[in-house]
């Protein structure tokens, strides 16, 4: 049955900290939207009178507020857990929707069950006017992951395959879970709407981008990647962070990284769940070589 025909088929998920005039723009295009939605926001320990902002000027809005900072990862599994829509759509709190009907448009991309994620279009306005992850006009097209800030996913594949894993903390969470969600049949689409608009906003940290940005990529390796090409892909993992840590003058941070994710890994040892040889391959493919045209599940 089509998601449309649904009443709140859709929640939009927004996990904030401290970026109240920002979610307030994001908040204000979600109620925009032309399709029928429940707009959960997860308030992860704000400091700046978030919490008040939303409870006077969006009294909708589900509001969770959290008193413990926990961050993005977890909350938006929090959050898949708390929703009421069958197709969870994540957007970041410096984003908003372009327009009213992109709601609309990403739930029509689910056209196929092996459509298990979508990959909404968006544009980092403050990098310049390029509009990513958007579909060519003909087909259908799959990539490998979709961004955090532009996402949608069905809810019950989401939690059925346990979700972000919580040991990344922050960064790296959309393509550990792509890779297991095509392990499990699945596959990510690039949508059609039109994009959301992300304001990146200044109030982010150099150094916690690289520390974990380093860690996560190597923890990828070591929960995903199967034997034998673990092997070559975690210590080439490694290496290319430090060059390139070098080059952009944050190589302290990367070293960080790299000695917090052997840390890791020395302790989950016995936890790797690598998906299979084949999956692996693909989803290389993907990254490498771009989106892929399929067809549909009866054809």
């Amino acid at each position: 049955m089509d998601v449309l025909l649904r009443d709140q088929a859709a929640t939009v998920v927004i996990t904030t900290k401290n970026r109240k005039d920002e979610l307030r723009v994001a908040v204000r295009s979600a109620l925009a939207q032309t399709t029928s939605i429940e707009i959960l926001v997860i308030d992860d320990g704000s400091t700046d009178g978030t919490a008040e902002m939303l409870r006077v000027e969006f009294p909708s809005v589900n509001l969770q507020r959290r008193e413990e900072s926990r961050g993005l990862i977890v909350r938006r599994n929090e959050a898949a857990r708390l929703a009421r829509g069958e197709i969870l759509i994540s957007i970041d709190d410096d984003a908003e929707f372009s327009a009213p009907d992109i709601v609309e448009a990403t739930l029509r991309d689910f056209d196929d069950p092996r459509v298990a994620a979508v990959a909404i279009p968006f544009t980092d306005i403050n990098k310049g006017p390029m509009v990513k992850q958007k579909a060519p006009p003909v087909g259908r097209w799959i990539t490998n992951e979709y961004i955090g800030t532009a996402h949608a996913v069905r809810r019950d594949i989401f939690t059925r395959l346990g979700g972000y894993r919580e040991v990344l903390v922050h960064q790296g969470e959309e393509g550990d879970f792509c890779i297991r969600l095509l392990d499990a049949g699945f596959v990510v689409r690039l949508g059609s709407a039109e994009p959301i608009l992300h304001y990146e906003s200044p109030k982010r940290s150099a150094a916690r981008m690289n520390i974990y940005g380093q860690r996560n990529l190597m923890l990828f390796a070591w929960h995903n990647v199967p034997m034998p090409y673990l092997l070559v892909h975690l210590p080439a993992t490694i290496w290319n962070g430090l060059v390139w840590g070098f080059k952009e003058g944050v190589l302290i941070y990367r070293l960080e990284g790299t000695c917090r994710g052997v840390a890791v890994i020395l302790k989950q040892l016995f936890e790797r769940r690598p998906v299979r040889p084949n999956t692996y391959l693909e989803f290389r493919r993907l990254k490498k070589n771009g989106p892929a045209q399929v067809g549909t599940a009866s054809g």
